[in-house]
Parts: structure tokens; sequence; C-alpha cells
């Protein structure tokens, strides 16, 4: 069996010419041979020649190295993740729907299906994934349209079961598996109907894409398709060549982001001012079992709780050096951020604890600088902040110099 660190390098060359970099198709209309053949263009799926909004070479190059590595027939871009969620929601639910998502997932999506669901008249049922069996126990029956679950979840780590998850019957089953990526977890296997990326983050892994994918059947993609066609969320040719060039070394970018990872959540845990570490790795992850068998790699993002609320917080990240506070992650930099505050600011205090927010609660995204340079960084702002000062150290010293 071809590994998917191999795939990742093989994928989505079907139209380069040759070229081992990928093609940048910039243009947003190709010219028609008749007029027929406009005709049938426009009643095509995806087509990837007769206007942008319907599809793009340099976009379909993208879309079939994530169908590849999923292991599924079809894929298809959005402009965002955030693009990619929207279309799955409001293009598969009606007025009526019914849906169960879990409590503990990304700020964006959790507004989506609280704020504007509603005002479709789509219901939504939020569980707590922790639980097992939380899942089955909300749907209903010839009522529930979709089950929506992000595993690992942001920015706790949370884990759902995927062949728990796989088994229901009768909804359509989404994972927002972007934490993972493709060579984490491949959620189709466990009888997942369609898999959600933001592709933002680690599969395009340098900070210059805004891009999201969803990938699964080619019947239910080419009904995506229809909706993404009037919702107007067009994936750029620039960001999928970018996201394809991602793909190409994020075996090697995701092992090493791992590995830091995993070294700052074992330094972390038990520390003076921590109260709680949370990543796949460790055993005290409340489904650290699930971590082992689901798992192929534990990730590069971790959170981790101090104490003193707020003001540690403030004070770890203006102590940080080598690490950037930023709020987004994959990347090649460590990167630092405060949920309460940037991505999750937009819940209330009582869906921040649903969530498992703390005032406290400080998300890194471990980056591809040395380990050692990182833990010397971090674990010098954590010290910093239990103190309750910011670290002053000499400027000519720097993070490395620690």
């Amino acid at each position: 069996m071809v590994s998917p660190e191999t795939i990742a390098i093989t994928a989505g060359r079907n139209d380069t010419g040759g070229s081992l970099a990928p093609a940048v198709w910039a243009s947003s209309t190709f010219q028609m041979t008749s007029l027929d053949d406009g005709r049938r263009q426009a009643m095509r799926p995806r087509t990837t020649r007769f206007y942008g909004r319907h599809g793009n070479p340099s976009v379909r190059a993208f879309e079939d190295a994530v169908a590849a590595l999923e292991g599924a027939e079809a894929a298809m871009a959005f402009a965002s993740g955030m693009g990619a969620i929207c279309a799955v929601v409001l293009g598969l639910c009606n007025k009526g729907a019914h849906i169960v998502a879990q409590q503990q997932c990304y700020g964006g999506t959790t507004q989506l299906l609280a704020g504007v669901c509603p005002r479709f008249g789509i219901e939504v049922t939020f569980v707590d994934a922790a639980q097992p069996g939380a899942f089955a126990a909300a749907v209903r029956p010839g009522e529930t349209m979709l089950v929506l679950a992000e595993t690992p979840a942001n920015p706790r780590l949370d884990l759902v079961d995927l062949d728990e998850l796989g088994a229901l019957i009768g909804p359509i089953k989404v994972v927002d598996s972007t934490l993972a990526t493709p060579l984490g977890q491949q959620p189709l296997a466990h009888g997942i109907d369609l898999v959600v990326h933001s592709a933002t983050k680690a599969m395009a892994g340098h900070n210059d894409a805004v891009l999201g994918v969803v990938a699964g059947a080619r019947e239910l993609i080419e009904w995506l398709w229809g909706f993404a066609v009037l919702q107007g969320a067009t994936a750029s040719p620039y960001d999928a060549t970018n996201a394809l060039r991602g793909l190409r070394t994020l075996g090697v970018r995701f092992r090493q982001q791992s590995d830091t990872a995993t070294a700052l959540a074992h330094a972390l845990e038990g520390r003076d001012g921590v109260l709680e570490v949370r990543h796949p790795s460790l055993a005290s992850h409340p489904r650290a079992d699930l971590a082992r068998t689901q798992l192929r790699h534990p990730g590069g993002l971790l959170s981790f709780e101090l104490a003193g609320g707020v003001e540690a917080g403030t004070a770890f990240m203006s102590a940080v050096q080598l690490c950037l506070p930023a709020t987004s992650f994959g990347g090649p930099e460590t990167l630092v951020t405060h949920p309460a505050s940037t991505t999750h600011a937009g819940l209330g205090p009582e869906e921040l604890a649903v969530s498992g927010i703390g005032p406290g609660t400080i998300r890194l995204s471990a980056g591809l600088e040395g380990t050692e340079d990182v833990l010397a960084d971090v674990l010098a702002a954590v010290d910093a902040a239990q103190a309750g000062t910011t670290a002053s150290p000499d400027p000519a010293e720097g993070a490395l110099g620690r």
C-alpha cells in the first residue's frame, strides 16, 4: 500500500505537461470552440475551462491531490475553510433540517451553527464530543440531516471516535480534519461521508494561501458544486497552486511539528504555573487510547492553561520572543495565541466554558525551528507569566541565546 507521504508527492500531476512545479492557470475565463461547446460547458459539473467560478485547472490539480490523499472519489476547493464549512452546512440543509454538532470546535464554525443556521430555520443540537455515544443519542431519525464533528478539535484537541461516528445510520456525517491533515488520519476510511479542511493551515503550510477543501463521494461533491457556483466562494488558482506546493512537503513538516509539540507538551505538563496541558501524545489526554489507535501523528498543535487567567496569558504572549503571536497554525513559524481573545472572541463566557477554553488558555502551533530553541522560549515565557512580569532579557541576547 502506498503511503500518504508518497501520495502527497505524486498526486495532482495530471495536467502539468511534464512540469515538476505546479502550473498557475490565472485565467478567469476560457475561449469557447463553438456555441454548442459553451452550452455543454455551462451544464457540465466542475468543468475547468469555462469560467473561473465553475472550476480552474490549477484548482483541480489541488483538488485531485487532496482526493487522492483522503481516499476520496472527488474533492472541491473553496476560498477559505469557512467557505467550505458554509457550503456543506447550507448546501446540504434546508429549512426545517436538524444538525447535530459538537460543542468543542473552531469559533467560526460555532458562530455559523449557533447564529446563522437558526435564521434559516435550521435547528442545531450541540453535544459534548468527549462523551461516547453523545452524537448517536442526539440524532433524530428522519429529521437529522447532518452530523458535524471536528477531531482533533481546535483548540483543546478533543477527539471523536471516527468508527463510532461512521456507524451512524441516516444523516450525512462530516468531519473537520484540519488539525490532523490527511497524513494524520483519513476519516472516510471510518465511514465518514465528507471530510473538510482549512487548507490555509498545515496543508498549504507557508502562511501564503487562504483555502478550504471538501472531499468525499463524487455525487456529494457535485451537489456541493451546484451550491458553490451560486455561493461564489471560489478558490484562487494562486492559492491552490501554493497549497499544492505545500502538500509536497507536508510529510516532513508535519513530522517535525508533531515532534516539537510532543516535546513541549511533556515539558509543560506538571510545570509550575501550568494547570493543564492538552496534546494527543500525553497519557493524561482524556482519550489517549483513541489517540494511539486513530492518529498516525499526534500533530503540531497543543494547548495549555496558565494559572493566573487573562493576566498570565497576557504576560506569556508578551514574553515570547522566538514564538510569534498570531492566530493561524500549521506554518513554518511557531505561533501562539490566546483563544478567548482571538480565535474564539465571538463566543460568550458560557460558550467558552462549554468549549473548555479558560481565561488562561494558550494555543501553540509548533513550527520548524529547532525544538530546543522553541522549548527554551516557551518555558521562559511560562516562568515570566508565573512571576507576573514580562521577561526583559538583554536585547542583544535574543531568544536563541537563552
